[in-house]
């Protein structure tokens, strides 16, 4: 029990470094079903494989990250999506599933991954969505955790609609990161 109360006590002191927020991922079905229009949240969808390694580096890295977990929980529907799953839901209207594939043979590519990313299939690829389901933009290939929440906040703040992303990079850290931290209470 004190062994205990020593952990909970650094944590609190560390400033949650030790004890830091995780993504409270959701599955695409229970996604489809929230009302993010009442709650003004946008969606970001984890497309990702079991056989993709970068998928795996950016969960251990990246999502872990307490500012992307932080920024993705307060202002997101963080959904993690199984790119070669079964899953049958609607999206923005549309039914999607998955047909299984033969015996032996490679898992088909799920539809709604063929929709999203279109051409560009790659993983990890990431899905941001409007609260209507429309779909916002995709962003492909590995992040770290300063670069993405670089992207991360230019479009939970609205500021994609103000800025142009290059000039948004340039004044990130001295410009947009006060603001930011204050709204996550990041100190």
């Amino acid at each position: 029990m004190k062994k205990r109360l020593i952990i909970f006590a650094l944590c609190c002191l560390l400033g949650g470094v030790v004890c830091a927020q995780s993504v409270e991922w959701k599955s695409i079905e229970q996604a489809a079903k929230i009302d993010t229009k009442s709650n003004g949240k946008l969606y970001f969808v984890d497309f990702y494989t079991s056989w993709c390694g970068w998928c795996k580096r950016m969960d251990r890295e990246t999502f872990s990250d307490p500012t992307v977990a932080k920024i993705l929980n307060t202002y997101y529907i963080p959904v993690k999506f199984d790119a070669e799953g079964t899953s049958e839901f609607s999206w923005d209207g549309s039914k999607y599933a998955n047909s299984p594939s033969g015996p032996g043979a490679r898992p088909n590519t799920h539809n709604f991954a063929k929709k999203v990313l279109g051409a560009r299939m790659g993983f990890p690829s990431f899905g941001i969505f409007k609260a209507n389901q429309k779909q916002i933009t995709v962003v492909q290939g590995y992040q770290s955790a300063a670069d993405f929440v670089i992207i991360l906040w230019y479009f939970a703040s609205g500021d994609n609609t103000r800025y142009a992303f290059e000039k948004y990079q340039q004044i990130f850290d001295k410009e947009i990161r006060p603001t930011m931290n204050q709204k996550l209470g990041i100190k």
